[in-house]
């Protein structure tokens, strides 16, 4: 038995780990004993210890040879190059099942990737899907690399351009503030002075309603003075939304480190004091609008800036209240001159808002006011006390709204009083004034009016009201300028109203109309019929609750594609 045994390791020695005989005659026996004999003394045998230092130059990755070696059947030596089209495809001995050909394959697939790591380019063979899929794979890591460096290769310039136009529309803060933390280069690119020269601050650091710690009260103005001097050096519109502390310390700050700010607003907040005013006098010399609406205010420390500033003002915004009505008092004393903006507003749900007005005493104060607005409040006109007349009344007025959601006082006399002077009006808003009449409305000096809203809602007294006539003296003065008409809920009869469309339907080189609200009315088919094929410019219409037209006509066209198609069934 010894004899065999020390034969079989001696022959399986020469052999140096060849795969087993394929005869029948050896036996099963012979088989496993070479193959453990040659795992325990290959790692004595040199040629293997120059396999090892071989797998130690790999470490180093030395030049690469061109061609590489593996081990066949029989004692033979199969060379291959290593840049040959036929990469990957070298000779393999067949799979027999045993573990030598298996540590072969593993081998094999060192070498493959010992030959995908090499700089030199490699022909893809359509047949080879392994080397296909590899080289995807690289081409694929490659892009990846690459993809997450794309905005640090933007110019600057470039950046900022794409901000300004995210800006425009979501607002600097806090976009800007999170997108300074991505990169040095996108941190320069936000920090431009020219993203934030219009800023709106809102629930940043508290939700609404809850109590404000003194740590975070202090992060809230160290965090604001630090926006004031690093990023507001050109803020010209500045807006506070919903802050109900440190209001004053916030317009301090704006109004001390931001010489160019032109327009501030404070809408639903509160604490605003006498120094915050005090402050805007002493520093903000361009400051030309205020919004106040929804805010709680000093109303004295308003009244002695305007006395000593009010010159610089432009535009004003207040909401209606009992103290905040003594702003127009002092506005009608003559402290704005240069006033091109009035606007007094209520809430919806407000009721019995009525604000006593001398128009008189205000169109001599402000002659150069171009929009009046006064939203859900009842004006009622008072006479000077000395009995002298405007002889100018408002020459540059352009928009005029007395709009509301209940009744209203307003008569053509009150009309007549405010713009009997306006030829440039443009915009009239008279929804809920029902005591306004046709023959009020024709009478107005201006004759380029484009916008016309003299709609009824919420009046309880509007089904109760008798039929109106007049309308078409309306249409027929302003055919060629109306771009808006709004006459919902107005009973006026069917034939005035076929009359009126008649003359909307003659201004056919004119083409302005792109809305019309006949929502409520008595409008037929027949007078329907001219405007809609006329007015090829129309995009609205509103046909709601018109009871005189057929079922399935009644809704809201948007669209000329609609309105057409509501042509089609009128015809």
């Amino acid at each position: 038995m010894d004899s065999p045994e020390t034969e079989a390791s001696t022959h399986s020695e020469k052999r140096e780990d060849t795969a087993p005989s394929t005869s029948n005659t050896s036996g099963q026996e012979d088989g496993p004993k070479p193959k453990k004999v040659s795992f325990k003394r290959t790692t004595g045998k040199p040629a293997n210890a120059k396999a090892k230092k071989h797998k130690k130059a790999r470490v180093s990755r030395p030049a690469q040879l061109g061609y590489t070696v593996h081990q066949g059947e029989d004692m033979l030596l199969v060379i291959s190059s290593s840049t040959s089209q036929y990469d990957g495809s070298a000779w393999t001995p067949p799979k027999k099942g045993s573990k030598k050909k298996k540590l072969t394959k593993v081998k094999l697939k060192a070498n493959q990737i010992k030959k995908k790591k090499t700089v030199r380019a490699k022909p893809k063979l359509a047949n080879n899907p392994v080397a296909k899929e590899k080289e995807d794979t690289n081409l694929l890591m490659l892009q990846n690399a690459t993809d997450h460096r794309w905005g640090q290769s933007l110019p600057e310039e470039v950046l900022i351009s794409i901000f300004q136009m995210v800006v425009v529309q979501d607002g600097a803060v806090p976009f800007l503030c999170r997108v300074g933390r991505v990169c040095r280069l996108w941190n320069a690119a936000a920090s431009s002075p020219v993203l934030w020269r219009k800023v709106t601050v809102g629930h940043c650091w508290i939700a609404p309603g809850k109590t404000q710690l003194p740590k975070t009260e202090k992060k809230i103005k160290d965090t604001f003075n630090w926006l004031a001097q690093n990023r507001f050096s050109q803020l010209r519109d500045f807006s506070l939304c919903h802050w109900t502390k440190n209001v004053t310390y916030a317009v301090e700050v704006v109004s001390q480190f931001c010489p160019q700010l032109h327009s501030l607003k404070l809408s639903y907040c509160t604490g605003l004091t006498a120094t915050a005013f005090h402050s805007l006098g002493l520093h903000s010399r361009s400051l030309q609008s205020m919004d106040l609406q929804y805010s709680e205010f000093q109303v004295e420390g308003l009244l002695e800036y305007l006395e000593n500033h009010g010159i610089q003002i432009k535009q004003i915004l207040f909401t209606h209240g009992l103290k905040n009505d003594r702003l127009l008092t002092a506005i009608t004393k003559g402290n704005c001159p240069d006033l091109e903006l009035l606007e007094v507003n209520t809430k919806l749900d407000s009721k019995g808002c009525e604000l006593p007005i001398c128009i008189q005493a205000l169109q001599m104060a402000c002659p150069k006011l171009k929009t009046f607005r006064m939203l859900n409040v009842r004006p009622l006109h008072k006479m000077m006390r000395n009995g002298a007349d405007s002889t100018l009344g408002f020459p540059l007025l352009e928009e005029l709204c007395i709009a509301t959601t209940s009744y209203s006082y307003m008569t053509d006399k009150d009309l007549w009083d405010i713009l009997f002077g306006s030829t440039r009006l443009r915009v009239l808003d008279l929804r809920g004034c029902s005591r306004i009449t046709p023959f009020g409305l024709a009478t107005l000096p201006c004759l380029e009016l484009e916008c016309l809203f003299w709609g009824q809602y919420f009046n309880s007294n509007v089904t109760l009201s008798s039929p109106k006539k007049g309308l078409h003296m309306v249409t027929q003065k302003w055919n060629r300028t109306l771009q808006q008409l709004d006459i919902a809920n107005q009973l006026f009869t069917e034939e005035d109203l076929e009359i009126a469309m008649s003359h909307l339907a003659q201004a056919t080189e004119a083409d302005t109309l792109r809305s019309l609200n006949l929502s409520g009315t008595r409008i037929t088919p027949p007078a329907l019929r001219p405007v809609i094929g006329q007015m090829t410019a129309l995009s609205y219409l509103n046909l709601s609750s018109c009871r005189y037209l057929p079922r399935g006509m009644k809704r809201i066209y948007r669209g000329q594609e609609d309105i057409r198609l509501l042509l089609d069934k009128l015809e």
